[in-house]
C-alpha cells in the first residue's frame, strides 16, 4: 500500500537548511548547463528548471544534432542524464560535497561526449566558492527533499491555473536555481526603468535583462519564515502598492524583503491551501494593476 500523499508537508527551514543550501548549489550546476546549451530567451526564460512528475528537469536541451535532458529524481534520489541517441547515465543524490557532485557530474557529461563550458561559481549567493572546491556543503536529507518537491508540485498547480487566467504576456512557471524559488510573472506590456542590480555575485546586466519590462511577479521560496514563504512584488514599485486595501491578512508587507509575503505554514494549515495561495496571487496582482495603472 502506498503511504498517504501529503501535498502540503511541514517544512521547517531549520530542519533542512544545510540540505537546502547543498541542493541549491547542485541545481545551479545543472541550471548553468542548460544556460550554456540552450538559446538565450528574454528575461532569462532559457535557464530555469521545471517541476515534473518526479522532481526537477532541464527539459530537452540541444547538443549538436542530439538532445539532452537532465532530471533530478527526488523519489529515487538520482540525477539522470538522458540523451536522444539512447544513452542514459545516473548518479546518486546522497550526502556528498558540492565538489564531489561536480566532479562526477562533469565526468558523466564527458562520457556522453557532451562538451559544455559553464561558469564554475555560484550566483546570487554571498559565498562564491567554486563548485570544484566546495567541500563545506554536503548534506542531503532525502525525506525532506521529497517533501519540498511535493510542495513545489502543489504550488506549481496553483501558479499554472493563475497564469492561464491572464490574456497578456505571462511567464511559464519557472524554478529559478539562482534564488532556489518557483515563480510566475505577468507583464503589463510597458518597458521598465533600468534595474539597479546589486544582487550578490551576479552582474548587474543580468538584472537589467530580467527586469527590462514592467511586471507583477509572485513565487514560492523555502526561506524568509519558519517554513518558507509565498511572495509577491511589482517592478517598478508603484506608490501605494505596499498598503493596497485589496491585500488582506495573513498576507503582509515585508519591508526587509520589499515584498508581500504569506508564510507557507499558514497556507498548509488553512482549510484549503490551494485557495489560500490563489487569493494571495489575485490580491497582490490586483494591487499592482490598480496602483501602476495597467
Amino acid at each position: 500500500m502506498q503511504p498517504e500523499y501529503d501535498a502540503w508537508p511541514s517544512l521547517p527551514v531549520d530542519s533542512w537548511i544545510e540540505t537546502r543550501d547543498t541542493v541549491q548549489l547542485w541545481t545551479q550546476i545543472v541550471g548553468k548547463t542548460r544556460m550554456a546549451l540552450g538559446p538565450a530567451v528574454n528575461h532569462w526564460w532559457g535557464v530555469p528548471l521545471y517541476v515534473d512528475a518526479r522532481g526537477l528537469t532541464t527539459s530537452l536541451m540541444p547538443v549538436g544534432d542530439r538532445g539532452l535532458e537532465i532530471r533530478f529524481d527526488f523519489l529515487a534520489h538520482d540525477l539522470i542524464f538522458e540523451v536522444t541517441d539512447g544513452r542514459t547515465r545516473r548518479m546518486k543524490l546522497e550526502p556528498r560535497t558540492v565538489a564531489d557532485f561536480y566532479s562526477e557530474y562533469t565526468a558523466h557529461l564527458d562520457a556522453l561526449s557532451i562538451d559544455v563550458d559553464i561558469v564554475g561559481t555560484p550566483v546570487e549567493l554571498p559565498d562564491a566558492t567554486p563548485f570544484a572546491e566546495d567541500t563545506v556543503h554536503g548534506s542531503y536529507d532525502a525525506e525532506t527533499v521529497s517533501a519540498f518537491w511535493r510542495s513545489l508540485v502543489s504550488a506549481h498547480s496553483v501558479f499554472s491555473a493563475f497564469r492561464a487566467d491572464f490574456r497578456g504576456k505571462s511567464s511559464p512557471v519557472h524554478f529559478f536555481w539562482g534564488a532556489f524559488d518557483l515563480a510566475v510573472t505577468r507583464f503589463s506590456g510597458r518597458p521598465a526603468p533600468t534595474h539597479p542590480g546589486g544582487i550578490p555575485n551576479c552582474p548587474d546586466w543580468v538584472m537589467h535583462e530580467a527586469y527590462s519590462d514592467e511586471v507583477s511577479s509572485a513565487g514560492y521560496w523555502p526561506g524568509g519564515a519558519e517554513e518558507g514563504v509565498f511572495y509577491a512584488y511589482a517592478y517598478p514599485h508603484p506608490d501605494g502598492y505596499d498598503t493596497h486595501p485589496a491585500v488582506e491578512a495573513p498576507t503582509h508587507w515585508d519591508s526587509a524583503l520589499g515584498e508581500y509575503v504569506l508564510p507557507y505554514h499558514l497556507v498548509r494549515q488553512s482549510d484549503d491551501p490551494a485557495a489560500t495561495v490563489r487569493r494571495f496571487l489575485e490580491q497582490t496582482h490586483r494591487a499592482a494593476v490598480e496602483t501602476a495603472g495597467w
